[in-house]
């Protein structure tokens, strides 16, 4: 039985809401630190932020699958929020980086260390670097060297790989710059209505133990990380377990969903300017074990996918801030230990099998019940013959299984009905996968690649903390890091075969595997023995064709037309609430991608000239693109939000002209001033 449809309440105000959230979150995010945060010799610590934002026209976008799911815009400019925490005494340091991009690849992974290495050494590697995916549905895709997701976006896109190596290796040399003496505070709370559970009957299937955890079938827990230098906040990290897809499967604008609301409105409403040091303040909203929540069966979602995406993303901004009140000290000292793990034969322990019985994984399978993509977060589409186990699977699939998969595998992965065995081809899917566990004082992370459900969190957060002496509530779990490998099921989930089970593609004792992994790294890192990390298979980076979408190739305009002319000039006035347009002659904005800047900027005209209100990184503005051949419109939209003075304003289009020789000319469009008020 699914979650009704009835969860969703009439739509809501979004301008209203914004704008009675701000400042309730402001007082807690800007106060003093606690007083529970002395001084710790020794532990420092550095923050840093940069733009990841790739191709914004064309592009197959990543999450969903869906092939008509090709970028034309721009609504959430996506960013890269790095921390670097050492120790001083024992020259021990993490970085942990939270990328606003639906998954994290071993392609980016490695060119990231890769970069990293030429200007730094060993100083950061494999074991200390941490790159988590925010899990947006709503970015370029085309970044992977693993064919299988390449496919969906129709090849490698170089651009948006380089914008996302290069905005991620700049946030972290920034925060490394930033590294000084600094206090760390962690604070558990609570999100009300951040997500439903999207597989209530599999989640019904785990030990009432298990379930007595989350009563309502969701992990409301909100964790902080919260850096603290000379008694001011600088920067946050947390982690809260829901879907980044409050955008849906048909949105055709780059955004960073839910989580990247929250850490924007954080950064630009709770912490406008600068710190005291002069640097901004730096908020990630990373994922944890979201792999059965959805953001969408939840108390007042309505239909606008925007407004959807600020609820759920203030929601997390809200439990953020009323956590921090509990903050106490990590302590001190910093250890990690990691490894690469070959899972396509991996050995599991009767120790952790729950059955007495040593099982094997296989090479990585995905079932019919995965082509069906989830039901309440879209993705596979409609007119697939296929549906999730509690719709009945598909009977074809489960007669091909015993034609095309080795009957020794198919039984491995039973009851999965195999539908691509991705893992019998080299290249296609990732499956030598890493795993990290690290110590800050008193608190712990793990990370993975894959989406752990709310209950495979939670045994992995009793499994290492019987072994590191904690208890589980001081140990974090992230998923999407450093790689990708789809979904982490409890055995239990994986026998009802709903889309989370069909996409644990070890089989039914992936976790079991992953729980002996994870306690085999708390063990050595207990005793202070060295894991053996190894690392990974190679992957197809440099040999997946390009994808032929969205590539630049020459612009020109209609007769009469200039590039930056102005098509369609806005009205001469508008009140607050309504939603100033203006429709600009433009160039493909691929041609120059805009990193850590702007391709639009909404003014307002002062004594002094005109003054800033509005760029294309904030909630209110949106850029669309209509090309056709070789001739391009730019359609900008400024929803004039409650705290807009009245005054005389004018919009603004900045964009780089292709010629038949390669080159690029910048170019502005301006529009007529207008009133608001």
């Amino acid at each position: 039985m699914r979650l009704p449809r009835s969860w969703r309440s009439a739509e809501f105000d979004r301008r209203r809401f914004l704008g009675a959230s701000a400042l309730t979150a402001a007082a807690a995010l800007l106060g003093p630190a606690m007083a529970t945060a002395a001084p710790i010799a020794g532990l420092r610590a550095g923050r840093g932020r940069s733009d990841v934002t790739g191709e914004i026209w064309g592009a197959g976008m990543l999450g969903y699958a869906v092939p008509e799911q090709i970028s034309s815009g721009l609504h959430l400019r996506q960013y890269a929020r790095a921390f670097v925490l050492a120790d001083a005494t024992s020259g021990v340091r993490v970085v942990h980086v939270t990328v606003d991009v639906g998954l994290m690849f071993q392609s980016v992974f490695e060119e990231v260390v890769r970069r990293l290495q030429l200007r730094y050494g060993n100083l950061y590697h494999r074991g200390n670097v941490l790159l988590g995916a925010t899990h947006t549905h709503a970015g370029p895709g085309g970044q992977s060297g693993h064919a299988m997701v390449d496919i969906t976006t129709f090849g490698f896109r170089p651009a948006t790989f380089e914008a996302e190596v290069t905005g991620i290796v700049e946030a972290i040399v920034a925060a490394h710059d930033d590294v000084s003496p600094a206090q760390v505070l962690v604070s558990r709370g609570v999100v009300e209505f951040g997500g439903g559970n999207r597989s209530p009957l599999a989640f019904a299937r785990n030990p009432a133990a298990d379930k007595a955890q989350f009563p309502g079938g969701v992990d409301p827990t909100t964790r902080n990380l919260t850096i603290v230098k000379a008694g001011s906040k600088v920067g946050n990290i947390n982690w809260f377990s829901t879907h980044g897809t409050s955008m849906p499967g048909d949105n055709r604008l780059i955004s960073s969903d839910n989580k990247g609301y929250a850490a924007l409105a954080a950064e630009t409403e709770v912490h406008p300017g600068r710190m005291a040091d002069g640097k901004p303040f730096v908020a990630a909203f990373a994922q944890a074990t979201p792999g059965d929540i959805s953001p969408n069966l939840t108390d007042g979602v309505g239909a606008d996918r925007f407004a959807a995406t600020a609820l759920i993303g203030r929601r997390q901004l809200d439990g953020a801030v009323a956590a921090l009140d509990s903050g106490t000290a990590v302590g001190s000292g910093i250890d990690h230990r990691y490894r690469y793990v070959d899972m396509r034969s991996f050995e599991v322990s009767a120790e952790f099998t729950g059955d007495g019985t040593t099982h094997r994984l296989t090479p990585a399978m995905l079932g019919a019940s995965f082509a069906a993509g989830s039901t309440e977060d879209g993705g596979a589409g409609d007119d697939l013959p296929f549906n999730e186990a509690e719709y009945g699977g598909n009977p074809v699939v489960a007669q091909l299984n015993d034609i095309v998969v080795p009957a020794a595998l198919s039984k491995a992965q039973e009851p999965k009905d195999i539908l691509l065995p991705m893992g019998l081809i080299d290249g296609m899917i990732q499956q030598v996968l890493p795993f990290h566990l690290v110590r800050l004082g008193s608190f712990y992370l793990f990370t993975c690649p894959f989406e752990p459900t709310i209950n495979a969190g939670l045994r992995l957060r009793r499994a290492l903390g019987a072994v590191l002496g904690a208890a589980p509530d001081v140990v974090q779990v992230q998923g999407y890091t450093n790689a990708y490998a789809h979904y982490l099921t409890t055995p239990e989930e994986y026998d009802r075969q709903e889309y989370e089970g069909g996409a644990t593609v070890f089989g039914r004792w992936q976790l079991p595997a992953v729980v002996q992994i994870a306690t085999g790294l708390a063990r050595d890192l207990v005793t202070g023995r060295n894991s053996e990390p190894e690392g990974p298979a190679l992957d197809l980076t440099g040999r997946i064709p390009n994808s032929p979408t969205g590539t630049p190739f020459v612009d020109f305009t209609r007769p009469g037309e200039t590039f930056g002319g102005v098509v369609v000039q806005p009205n001469a006035s508008y009140p607050v609430g309504a939603t100033a347009s203006a429709v600009f002659v433009a160039a493909n904005p691929n041609n120059v991608l805009r990193r850590n800047d702007t391709y639009l900027l909404v003014e307002r005209r002062s004594d002094g000239g005109w003054v800033q209100v509005a760029t294309d990184a904030v909630f209110e503005t949106f850029l669309r693109f209509d090309k056709q051949g070789p001739f391009t419109h730019a359609q900008v939209d400024w929803a004039i939000p409650p705290s807009a003075a009245s005054g005389t304003y004018r919009i603004r289009y900045f964009g780089d002209a292709r010629s038949v020789d390669g080159a690029t000319t910048p170019f502005v469009g301006e529009s007529v001033p207008f009133t608001v008020g």
